[in-house]
């Protein structure tokens, strides 16, 4: 696990911190809620970005990048970051940060960046 943790950690874009989702998930893990906590400390403004997988149809992967993004600006929101200080968007399979065939499962590519502006 702790090898995978170091793998993902080294797939962030500088300057970029990522929250990973469970396939089928749009729930934050405790790793995720922890990292979003550090993330808050430092206040915004902030650009937080869904992606997804290629796992499902375009149009459904669209969707669930954007509600998983606007969840993280939510507990963003909770924890003291003005919504007005961040910006949302879903980029949907469009932007992998690993390259899959069509219809393949791909954690790091479930995920949610979060960058300041």
């Amino acid at each position: 696990m702790l090898l995978a943790a170091l793998l993902l950690q080294t797939a962030a874009p500088e300057g970029t911190s990522l929250v990973f989702f469970d396939w089928g998930k749009s729930e934050l893990s405790r790793d995720a809620t922890a990292t979003l906590d550090a993330l808050a400390a430092g206040g915004g403004p902030l650009l937080i970005t869904g992606h997804s997988d290629r796992s499902g149809p375009a149009v459904h992967n669209r969707r669930a990048s954007l509600e998983r993004a606007r969840l993280v600006a939510e507990y963003l929101a909770g924890k003291g970051i003005a919504r007005s200080a961040m910006t949302v968007t879903g980029a949907g399979e469009e932007q992998p940060l690993i390259a899959t065939a069509d219809g393949v499962r791909e954690v790091q590519n479930r995920r949610v960046e979060i960058r300041r502006r």
